[in-house]
């Protein structure tokens, strides 16, 4: 059986979720998908799908083998559209992930402004605060607000944005503004973390160099969104990265605090999983977002 075939229905097997869904996507029948995957398996000597009579799943060599050879399908695509297009259309989907509260507030803005570029793209953009795994999650680009820890990827660090330490005018009418990080002790800090956190260390800058403040409150989350309405609603104090509050700044409920002490910046970085082939399109993404999403910051 001709291999590019048999690669071609295990592409589209994974990425359809099964085997009769592969069959519509593909116009082919279940039975040739079925076939073409049978053949594949005895090829390599592997399993390279854990199946049931409810899901089709990827096994661990499975999951291996389609890390390698989905970017070359990738390749061979775009190298035909280059061929075939005289003004190389970018075509094609393209899954995007980004902080929930970064991506509503600034990377959900430009996407009309990509798609005008570029029409022939699709874009899946996931807004989530949950760290994804590139690879599992077949992320093409993420953009990041914050250290990137995955060792393989590929980072382009693109500006940065400062911390900046606020709360609402109605908290501190009952509760005072503090005047030193210290003072932070006594009051309500909403925390930015996991739901069991319960205290954090602020970092802050003084005339004797950088210290921390741990601080605790009445409520923390794993969202920033949560965060930044119990700020609002005068719940207590957030420490944010300034893309993450916007307009809030300008709100006149909304006081910035202890801007002398406060001088952490945080990288936006856009990131690729490591590949060989990166395809045109997550290119050209990269491309446009490294260039628009500065001047938005």
């Amino acid at each position: 059986m001709d291999r590019f075939h048999e690669l071609s229905a295990f592409i589209a097997v994974v990425e359809a979720g099964g085997f009769s869904a592969a069959a519509r996507s593909t116009g082919e029948s279940q039975s040739a998908i079925s076939k073409a995957i049978g053949s594949l398996e005895q090829r390599l000597g592997v399993a390279l799908f854990n199946r049931s009579t409810r899901s089709v799943t990827l096994t661990d060599q499975g999951q291996r083998y389609y890390d390698r050879t989905k970017p070359l399908i990738d390749e061979m695509d775009e190298a035909d559209s280059e061929l075939s297009s005289s003004t190389f259309e970018i075509l094609g989907s393209i899954r995007i992930a980004a902080p929930s509260t970064f991506g509503r507030l600034h990377v959900l803005p430009l996407i009309p402004e990509l798609l005008e570029r570029h029409p022939g793209l699709q874009v899946d953009l996931v807004l989530s605060d949950f760290m994804r795994d590139m690879v599992q999650d077949r992320i093409d680009l993420g953009i990041r607000v914050g250290p990137v820890s995955e060792p393989d990827a590929v980072v382009k660090r693109v500006t940065t944005t400062p911390l900046v330490c606020v709360g609402s005018r109605r908290y501190f009418d009952r509760h005072g503004i503090p005047e030193t990080p210290a003072e932070l002790v006594d009051h309500n800090c909403l925390l930015y973390s996991g739901l069991t956190e319960s205290a954090a260390a602020w970092p802050f800058v003084g005339p004797e160099g950088r210290f921390t403040v741990t601080v605790r409150g009445t409520l923390s989350s794993n969202s920033v969104e949560t965060i930044r309405a119990g700020v609002l609603t005068g719940v207590g104090i957030g420490l944010f990265t300034r893309a993450s509050l916007s307009d809030e700044l300008r709100h006149p409920d909304v006081i910035s605090i202890l801007d002398e002490f406060v001088s952490d910046v945080r990288d936006i970085s856009l990131v690729w999983p490591k590949r060989r082939f990166v395809p045109a399109r997550v290119r050209r993404a990269t491309e446009f977002f490294a260039a628009a999403l500065p001047g938005r910051l």
